[in-house]
């Protein structure tokens, strides 16, 4: 069965979006999970830009001055997956892998959408010079993903990363310290199948954390 199959809506889905063809059905499968992002411009660019990461999820800054509605955001994905000994093509990893990153990744533009512009240039001040404010911002993305049903996914990416024996150490202790944890991810899962928390709970604990960390100066 292709990955196509376990999409619903797939027209629907492409509203807005630039998607290179030889990663479409991956992000589309990440964009189902999200439905909030479903009007949300979003462009998925592959570029050689990216240093210290394989993705990163930025707002287009001069997009930022008009109405929220008139936002587009970039997801900048590096072309190839280094390792110690060889490089990858980023298309070639596993299914699941690559669309858990994609999916921590439409959970930062879920937070920025929940930001006003000056809030947004606070987060990425911030993001720049504090690493404790960086550990919060990534871990607030994985739970955006998590609590939409992406658990599976981060976790499958997560596992990728650090057991991956290619990768250097030092790329997993930076995943290791700045990320929610595969413990973390499991104990997010095992509260969202708790029948006692439902999506508007949910919905309200996300707005929460985003507010904590937009107000942080």
């Amino acid at each position: 069965m292709g990955l196509n199959a376990k999409i619903h809506n797939i027209a629907e889905l492409k509203i807005k979006k630039q998607i290179p063809k030889v990663i479409e059905e991956r992000v589309l499968i990440a964009l189902s999970h999200y439905p909030e992002l479903k009007d949300t411009h979003i462009r998925f660019i592959f570029t050689q830009q990216l240093k210290a990461s394989v993705m990163a999820a930025r707002p287009v800054i001069l997009t930022l001055l008009g109405s929220r509605k008139r936002r587009i955001y970039d997801i900048l994905i590096s072309p190839v997956f280094k390792l110690k000994h060889s490089i990858e093509p980023i298309h070639q990893v596993a299914d699941e892998v690559l669309i858990g990153w994609i999916g921590h990744e439409l959970g930062h533009i879920m937070d920025y959408e929940q930001r006003n512009t000056m809030s947004i240039a606070n987060f990425g001040l911030l993001y720049w010079l504090s690493k404790t404010y960086v550990r919060k911002a990534e871990r607030v993305a994985d739970t955006f993903a998590v609590n939409r049903g992406m658990g599976s996914y981060i976790l499958a990416t997560k596992d990728f990363i650090l057991g991956h024996s290619e990768l250097s150490q030092r790329y997993k202790d930076k995943i290791a310290r700045l990320y929610l944890s595969p413990d973390d991810i499991v104990e997010l899962v095992a509260k969202l199948e708790d029948k006692t928390q439902d999506r508007e709970e949910i919905l309200d604990d996300e707005a929460k954390i985003a507010d904590h960390i937009a107000a942080e100066k």
